[in-house]
């Protein structure tokens, strides 16, 4: 099974362009369900992909779940299993699919936070020192927020990628996919400003280096500008939050002031609306809670709660 295993993180790599780390998690767990399968089978003797059955699976994935497997991981295991089959069925279109009718478990669906608009603004201030560092973390926070990118695409900025006079910048978004969108005016003028402090020891700007830099001048990494975000966010009320948070909060924003979820689909990258869909959800539960704050007379007072409690059914 490894042989086949490898070929289909070639085909993954070579053909389906996928991410380095989503070939890892799929090779990984087929892995783990052909050690299972050895393990558990007579002889334990490597069983070949075109042998295993759907009852093979379904035990594979019991054990996954009396050993406290996560639903989201379980559902994840199950696709690379599908995903796999597949594959294997482009060479031979007898092997069966064992993974094709077993059902994914059920996944709870909680909705991302998003900070209010008052925090975002309030996050955008806190770096308010002068030196070449700080106003680096003003500049990208300001652009995460600004552009919806995500932490892997606002790292992989380059100077090019910035049309300051049009006020437009070029993402790079999964699958190598490349999109253009708006960048505000106070992130460009937050970038412009980082950009004047840059010592001279790495000042390059040029076309095809970062725009984001360490100390070193060597480009951010995601886990860095995460750190960055979360030593900022923690001193909001709320807490800390992640990168991603700021991308949420720019879409459900956006679909506050009117923007429309193509619009908004477009500026994140979503492969579908669906995806996209969830800020709505996110835009009507802001709105019951400022509601139940604001409106006189959203919530029954003390003496109707009484008067209630006394009045016979």
């Amino acid at each position: 099974m490894e042989d086949q295993i490898r070929a289909f993180m070639r085909f993954l790599d070579g053909e389906r362009n996928a991410s380095a780390e989503t070939v890892r998690n799929y090779a990984s767990d087929l892995r783990q369900l052909s050690a299972f399968l050895q393990k558990s089978g007579e002889g334990g003797r490597p069983m070949a992909p075109a042998h295993i059955t759907t009852d093979d699976v379904r035990r594979y994935l019991h054990w996954l779940d009396r050993n406290g497997e996560k639903a989201s991981s379980l559902a994840r295991k199950l696709s690379s299993i599908r995903s796999f089959y597949r594959f294997l069925a482009r060479h031979d279109a007898t092997i069966p699919n064992p993974a094709e009718d077993i059902r994914s478990p059920k996944l709870p669906k909680p909705l991302p936070r998003v900070l209010t608009k008052d925090d975002a603004s309030s996050l955008m201030e806190i770096p308010d020192e002068q030196s070449w560092l700080a106003l680096r973390d003003r500049a990208l926070l300001e652009t995460l927020y600004s552009t919806g990118a995500r932490v892997s695409e606002a790292v992989g900025m380059n100077w090019s990628d910035l049309d300051q006079v049009e006020g437009l910048v070029r993402l790079r978004g999964k699958g190598s996919k490349e999109r253009i969108v708006p960048i505000g005016e106070v992130a460009l003028l937050a970038v412009q400003r980082y950009r004047d402090t840059l010592p001279t020891t790495i000042a390059r700007c040029e076309p095809s280096t970062p725009v984001f830099v360490n100390h070193r001048g060597g480009r951010l990494t995601t886990r860095s500008v995460a750190r960055i975000v979360t030593r900022y966010s923690g001193r909001l009320a709320g807490g800390a939050v992640s990168p991603h948070t700021l991308r949420h909060s720019c879409a459900t924003h956006l679909l506050d002031e009117g923007a429309d979820l193509r619009s908004i689909q477009e500026m994140l990258g979503h492969a579908s609306l669906s995806t996209t869909q969830k800020y709505t959800h996110l835009a009507v539960d802001q709105l019951a809670a400022v509601y139940d704050r604001a409106h006189p007379r959203a919530r029954l007072s003390a003496s109707d709660l009484r008067r209630n409690k006394q009045e016979p059914s």
